[in-house]
C-alpha cells in the first residue's frame, strides 16, 4: 500500500489553520505536526495561541513543547523531528498534516533543506558593515526569515549568521506532498487578530508572562519577542494595558504580512479560502 500523502497547510497567523486542520484530521485519520517557532516552547501556551487540550479534540498533535523558553530551537532540529514524526504517523496508517506559519520550518520539509555549519567570524564581520536596509534586502533575496524586529541590526545579523537558513535545497517539493495556503481577506484577518489578542488577555496571558519571566527571566530567547515583549512594558510601568494590546495587534499584523510575503514566493502552493481548502484536501485524500 502506498504511504499516506503529506498534507501541508500554511497561511498567516490567525487565518484559521488550526481549526481547519483539526476538522480534516478527524475526518481522514490524521495527526497534526505544528510548524510554529513559537509553540515549540513549554509554558508559552496562551501567548502563542497554542491549541489547548480541549481544542485538540483528541487529535494527536506533535511539535508542541519541545524546548524551554531559555533554550534555542532551530529549523534544523525541527526538520529532523518532523521527518521522524511523519514516518511514525505513516506507520500507523494515518495522514501527516503539517500545519503552521513559520516559513523556514515548513520549507525545510517541502524542499529538503540541507543546513550548513555556522558562518565564520570573518564572514560575519562583512555583514556587520552592512546597513539595516542592506541586511533586510539580503534576507529577502536569500529566503532568510526576517526577525520580528526587522529594524534591529543585531537581530538581523543573528538571523543571517544562524545556520538555520541555507542555499542547499531542492527546486521541487518532496514526492507525495501537497501544500495548500489559506487566503483571508485583510479586514477579516485584522479582526481575527484583534479578537485573538483580546482573548489572550482575558485568558491570563499577563499572569503567564509573569510566571515565565520569574522562572526563565525576561531575557530568555523566547521571551524577547511575541506578546511577552509587550507585556514586559506594561509590568514595568512604561505602557498601559490598552497600549500593549494595540502594539501587539500591530506586531501580529506585521507578522501576518511577513508570513504571506514568504509563502507567496512558493509557486507550488494551492491558495484557497478556508472552505475551498477543506474541499481541496478532501478531494486529495479521496473524499468529497
Amino acid at each position: 500500500m502506498a504511504p499516506k500523502p503529506v498534507v501541508v497547510i500554511v497561511g498567516p497567523t490567525a487565518s484559521g489553520k488550526t481549526g481547519l486542520s483539526i476538522e480534516l484530521a478527524k475526518r481522514h485519520g490524521g495527526e497534526i505536526i505544528c510548524a510554529d517557532s513559537r509553540t515549540v516552547y513549554k509554558g508559552m501556551d496562551i501567548g502563542t495561541a497554542k491549541p489547548s487540550t480541549e481544542e485538540q479534540q483528541g487529535v494527536p498533535h506533535w511539535g508542541l513543547d519541545l524546548a524551554n523558553p531559555d533554550e534555542r530551537y532551530t529549523a534544523a532540529e525541527f526538520k529532523e523531528y518532523a521527518l521522524n514524526k511523519i514516518s511514525e504517523i505513516r506507520s500507523r496508517g494515518n495522514v501527516p498534516l503539517i500545519v503552521g506559519g513559520t516559513g523556514l520550518y515548513v520549507d525545510s520539509l517541502i524542499f529538503d533543506y540541507q543546513f550548513p555549519q555556522p558562518m565564520s567570524a570573518k564572514v560575519r564581520e562583512k555583514f556587520e558593515k552592512l546597513s539595516v536596509e542592506e541586511l533586510n534586502k539580503y534576507c529577502i533575496d536569500n529566503n532568510i526569515e526576517l526577525p520580528i524586529d526587522d529594524k534591529n541590526k543585531r537581530r538581523l545579523l543573528r538571523a543571517i549568521s544562524d545556520p538555520q537558513h541555507t542555499q542547499q535545497r531542492s527546486s521541487a517539493p518532496a514526492e507525495n506532498l501537497s501544500v495548500v495556503g489559506i487566503v483571508t481577506e485583510k479586514s477579516v484577518l485584522r479582526q481575527r487578530i484583534s479578537q485573538r489578542t483580546e482573548a489572550m488577555f482575558d485568558n491570563g496571558v499577563v499572569e503567564e508572562a509573569t510566571t515565565l519571566a520569574n522562572e526563565y527571566s525576561w531575557n530568555a530567547e523566547a521571551m524577547t519577542s511575541n506578546v511577552y515583549r509587550e507585556i514586559r512594558k506594561y509590568l514595568h510601568g512604561s505602557h498601559s494595558l490598552d497600549e500593549v494590546k494595540d502594539s501587539f495587534k500591530i506586531r501580529d499584523w506585521q507578522l501576518a504580512k511577513r508570513q504571506m510575503t514568504w509563502f507567496r514566493r512558493n509557486p507550488h502552493i494551492e491558495w484557497a479560502s478556508l472552505a475551498a481548502a477543506e474541499n481541496y484536501v478532501n478531494r486529495l485524500l479521496g473524499t468529497e
